[in-house]
C-alpha cells in the first residue's frame, strides 16, 4: 500500500480510459440466477426476483479519505472513481425514481460493514449490496480483476426488468458520469 493519502472525492486528470474488453457481452437479456446479497440496510437482496426496473451500479472498491488507495490504483482503466459514482447515483436518485426505476443498488466486493461506512459518509438514499464472496460475480462471470491480493468487480451498469438484463454499461467512463448516462437511456428507450 502506498502512504499518500488522497481523496476519493476528486478525479484526478489523466486516468486511463478503459475500454471494451467484452467481458460483458454475455449479460445483455441474461436471466438471473438467485443470488441472495447482504445490503448495507441489513436485508438480503435478490436481484432476480425484483419486480419492475432496478439499477445496479457494480464498483471495484470505495475508498475512505485520508486513506491511501492500493499502489498503482490510478493506472488501472476503470478502477479510480468509485466516491464520484456513487455520489451521482446519489444525486440523480429521485430523477431515476421518476424515469420509472423502482430501485437503485451499488455493489462491491467489499463487506457489508465497510460499505455501511460509505452509505454514512456519502448520504446514499438507497443500500449497497455487498458480493464479498463473489457468489454473483462467478454466478454471472461479471468481468473481475485483482490488485494487492484483491479481486474486484470492473465498473459497470447494470438495468435489470424483472430479473432479466436488459441494458448494460461497460465500460463506464467518466464514473462521476454513470448516472447521467443511464438517465439519458431511460428517456431515450
Amino acid at each position: 500500500m502506498t502512504t499518500t493519502p488522497h481523496n476519493p472525492n476528486i478525479l484526478p486528470d489523466g486516468l486511463p480510459i478503459p475500454q471494451d474488453d467484452g467481458a460483458a457481452r454475455h449479460l445483455m437479456g441474461l436471466r438471473l440466477p438467485s443470488v441472495p446479497l447482504a445490503a448495507t440496510d441489513g436485508s438480503r437482496v435478490d436481484l432476480s426476483t425484483l419486480s419492475g426496473r432496478t439499477v445496479v451500479y457494480i464498483y471495484p472498491r470505495t475508498g475512505v479519505p485520508g486513506q491511501a488507495s492500493p499502489d498503482g490504483w490510478d493506472a488501472i482503466p476503470g478502477a479510480r472513481g468509485c466516491t464520484p459514482q456513487s455520489c451521482s447515483f446519489r444525486d440523480h436518485h429521485a430523477e431515476l425514481k421518476a424515469l420509472g426505476v423502482a430501485q437503485v443498488f451499488g455493489l462491491s466486493t467489499q463487506d457489508t460493514g465497510y460499505q455501511r461506512e460509505a452509505v454514512e459518509r456519502l448520504h446514499l438514499p438507497f443500500p449497497i449490496l455487498s458480493d464479498h464472496e463473489l457468489a454473483l460475480a462467478r454466478a454471472i462471470d461479471l468481468p473481475l480483476f485483482s490488485v494487492a491480493g484483491m479481486t474486484l468487480h470492473k465498473r459497470m451498469v447494470l438495468v435489470i426488468d424483472d430479473g432479466v438484463v436488459t441494458k448494460v454499461f461497460y465500460p463506464v467512463f467518466p464514473p462521476d458520469k454513470s448516472a447521467e448516462e443511464v438517465i439519458g437511456w431511460l428517456r431515450s428507450s
